[in-house]
């Protein structure tokens, strides 16, 4: 794995060195130029990481002799880069930097015109050009130039503004996490304009020491995120991943909140405000949304595991439809803030609930439905996978299927997902009940999976 390179359709990711290298940069900086059929910059960001700024260094170099022009944002996370691109009208941009992963690690993330990820059809475009070496370089007179821009941030703040009352959060004690990372930069801005009541912890961006791996799980909020709310008497505790584009939560007595609760926590608080409307979320995501959604007359549509399906799904719809959409990993996109993932705006919206509702995160969680998950991975021969769903369709073939990521079955009380993972040679299984524990459930699946493994 380690000297693998993981080709995705939201970009490229790898341990840097043995996996992902400068060549990559240059290759696919000018194959990515190549996609873009509109002129105009192409704007880059980039995470604190160390060797962030050896892949800037090549990317800029490909663009510039592409024969576009760049501006060069500086440290900014994905959210930022994305917001800047529908601002300046840009022909797209590059985000360097590998959210959750340890130090070692890092990305390429492409994004479109509009700012969001590329389309499916559009990431396997990417790759062809890239394999067909389709690049298209100039000569000296047609170089592009170089900018550099300083005020992302600030107006990425504006927007935050426009769409939210933060001033009205000041009365609240929040404690940030901000994983080493770029969400410290933002927070501080806001702090400073609001005068909020933001403490922050891990807020040194660091280049290879961080303070911790940068993963929003419920381990890392229970070790480094709880004792600090606790001891403070906060009202919330929140946990960034590096790029600040998802989330992971605690109360204010420090218990940690599963990661497949923030995204039912603010399809009610959108719901509220839009009903009727469609909740996008995968097949992985708790059946919580379900529920939910039937309150407020709105519908869940469920697509494939993988951000570019989202935004598929996001496509055929008109934004006037649409309440939210996310994924069970404390990334979620509001129709206010332009489907972004954004940590950030999902931190606000959430705060946002706690101050009008006037009740504690603790107190609303107890409203809510309660349901048990399972996940497990198990490593399977590759050739075998086709034999094992449709021995699990054979079992479950009174259950209401789906097939079209791996095989999810929805039973009277609850469901399990089977899927062949995206980047790594596992098969990972999800179960989920309503009522009691999953355990049962994922034991039974795990029978049937582990007969191929």
């Amino acid at each position: 794995m380690a000297n693998s390179l993981r080709i995705s359709t939201v970009g490229v990711r790898g341990i840097v060195g043995p996996g992902l290298q400068a060549r990559h940069a240059l290759e696919f900086a000018a194959a990515f130029s190549f996609l873009l059929d509109r002129p105009g910059p192409i704007l880059i960001g980039r995470d604190p990481r160390a060797s962030s700024i050896m892949l800037r260094e090549g990317i800029i170099a490909s663009l510039l002799a592409s024969g576009r022009d760049v501006i060069d944002l500086g440290l900014a996370s994905t959210p930022v880069v994305q917001h800047a691109i529908q601002r300046t009208n840009a022909a797209g941009g590059i985000s360097i930097g590998a959210s959750h992963n340890s130090a070692e690690w890092n990305a390429l993330k492409f994004l479109g015109p509009n700012g969001n990820y590329l389309s499916t059809g559009e990431a396997s475009e990417l790759l062809d050009i890239y394999h067909l070496r389709r690049f298209d370089f100039k000569d000296w007179r047609e170089v592009g130039l170089l900018h550099h821009s300083d005020d992302a941030i600030d107006f990425y703040i504006e927007d935050l503004e426009r769409v939210f009352d933060v001033t009205a959060l000041k009365n609240l004690r929040i404690v940030a996490d901000c994983s080493s990372g770029l969400s410290s930069l933002i927070l501080a801005r806001l702090k400073e304009r609001h005068s909020l009541n933001i403490t922050m912890i891990n807020a040194a961006m660091e280049p290879k020491a961080f303070a911790h791996i940068p993963n929003t799980n419920a381990r890392t909020v229970g070790l480094q995120l709880a004792p600090v709310v606790q001891a403070i008497g906060a009202d919330l505790g929140v946990l960034f991943d590096m790029d600040s584009d998802r989330i992971a939560v605690c109360c204010g007595d420090g218990e940690v909140v599963s990661e497949e609760l923030i995204l039912p926590l603010l399809a009610e608080h959108q719901l509220r405000k839009q009903p009727g409307r469609l909740v996008i979320t995968n097949l992985s995501t708790t059946s919580l949304l379900e529920e939910i959604a039937k309150k407020y007359d709105a519908t869940v549509l469920r697509v494939p595991v993988g951000r570019q399906y989202a935004m598929d799904a996001l496509a055929m719809y008109p934004a006037e439809r649409i309440a939210i959409a996310g994924e069970g990993t404390g990334a979620v996109m509001l129709p206010e803030f332009r489907f972004v993932y954004d940590g950030i705006a999902s931190l606000i919206a959430l705060a946002s609930r706690l101050q009008s509702e006037g009740r504690t995160l603790k107190e609303i969680l107890a409203t809510m439905p309660a349901y048990d998950m399972c996940k497990a991975e198990v490593k399977l021969d590759s050739k075998r996978i086709p034999e094992m769903m449709t021995q699990l369709e054979d079992l479950w073939q009174t259950a209401r299927l789906d097939t079209q990521d791996g095989l999810r079955a929805d039973l009277p009380n609850g469901w399990f997902h089977v899927r062949v993972s995206n980047t790594e040679p596992i098969v990972r299984v999800i179960a989920e009940t309503r009522e009691g524990r999953a355990d049962a459930l994922m034991a039974n699946i795990l029978e049937t999976v582990r007969n191929y493994a």
